[in-house]
């Protein structure tokens, strides 16, 4: 495939990206004429009273939940491209290897076990120590991934799967059992992590997610000949001179650092890892090279777009943005299996 189309489709999709986000600045219950002059501080037709809430709704509220849906939404979406190549599977998801749910589990475990414990102190820092706790469950998740898979000093694809498979059970379980135990007030703080939302992130967690996303994807994007390589399967790719063990260690745990960054400051949000990667390839192919950039701007801008949408669709509430996402990207899934059936799209090259 030449050059132009790939850099042509990366052209549009940042326009495309730009054009979502000063639409998403004018989206939300409260009506803000002109947003990117309030950004600026220009004066637009609003009372003088009402300038200063204008512009905190803007700067707090609107701006860092847009920059988190491109965050969020771009991580998920490299993550999801690489955990399918490297299973070689385009039906492949980023919450196989364990780490979403063991971040849920994470995160409702602080949440019950908060009050349990009778620590005031734990209250008055849960606004840190949720999404820490559910970025440490995450990665405990993975960590309890490879000790399962590790068999004779190395670990293999099909039991990293095997092993995922039964993290997630686990952690569906604990988070289960959690939820029984839990009272009223600790089930609706759960709605949060189990249906996903961007509502609550605020600049500080975003000055942590940001660069850790950023290197992640960046790395990922360094390792693209090595994955292309991996479509070919882990033996020909270990002939042809591609450290495979090592390959296969890097993009578990650059998915899992992505992934449970994004737990921690936006709950449980499905489909984007799965559905982003085969959008990608039916745009670019499955070259690496141009496939994670894409993936990137293509999961950026669908996050923002669901963001967005499910702050009018119940307004003046929200909907949960998982809940969205994933009555978006179900019935998506399943014409990719139709199309499994039928052999439209056998592996990752075609």
């Amino acid at each position: 495939m030449a050059d132009r189309q790939p850099l042509l489709v990366l052209f549009v999709l940042g326009l495309a990206l730009l054009l979502a986000m000063l639409v998403s600045l004018d989206t939300g219950a409260m009506r803000l004429p002109a947003s990117p002059w309030l950004l600026l501080g220009r004066a637009v037709e609003l009372p003088a009273g009402d300038m200063a809430t204008a512009r905190y709704v803007l700067l707090e509220l609107r701006l860092p939940r847009i920059i988190a849906a491109l965050v969020v939404g771009a991580g998920l979406a490299v993550a999801g491209a690489g955990i399918q190549s490297l299973f070689r599977n385009p039906l492949a998801d980023p919450g196989l290897i364990g780490v979403a749910s063991g971040a849920a589990f994470g995160a409702v475990l602080m949440i019950v076990g908060a009050s349990w414990l009778g620590g005031q102190w734990l209250q008055a820092w849960s606004h840190w120590l949720l999404p820490l706790a559910a970025f440490a469950g995450g990665l405990l998740a993975t960590l309890l991934v490879y000790l399962i898979a590790w068999q004779n000093g190395r670990t293999s694809t099909a039991l990293l799967l095997l092993a995922g498979v039964a993290i997630n059970a686990l952690a569906g379980a604990g988070t289960g059992v959690l939820t029984f135990l839990a009272d009223d007030y600790q089930l609706r703080d759960m709605t949060f992590w189990s249906m996903g939302s961007l509502a609550k992130v605020s600049w500080p967690q975003l000055a942590i997610i940001t660069p850790l996303t950023a290197l992640a994807c960046l790395l990922l994007t360094a390792s693209a000949r090595g994955l292309n390589a991996l479509l070919m399967g882990e033996e020909v790719a270990g002939h042809i001179g591609f450290p495979v063990v090592l390959l296969r260690h890097l993009v578990i745990l650059l998915a899992t650092l992505v992934i449970g960054a994004a737990v921690a400051v936006a709950g449980v949000i499905g489909f984007v890892g799965l559905v982003v990667p085969h959008l990608g390839r039916l745009l670019v192919g499955s070259d690496h090279r141009w496939l994670l950039p894409v993936c990137a701007l293509l999961g950026a801008l669908l996050l923002l777009l669901a963001d967005s949408l499910a702050r009018v669709l119940a307004a003046p509430a929200e909907l949960p943005i998982g809940l969205l996402m994933s009555l978006l990207g179900a019935p998506f899934f399943i014409v990719l299996l139709k199309r499994q059936q039928r052999g439209a799209g056998h592996g990752l090259a075609g």
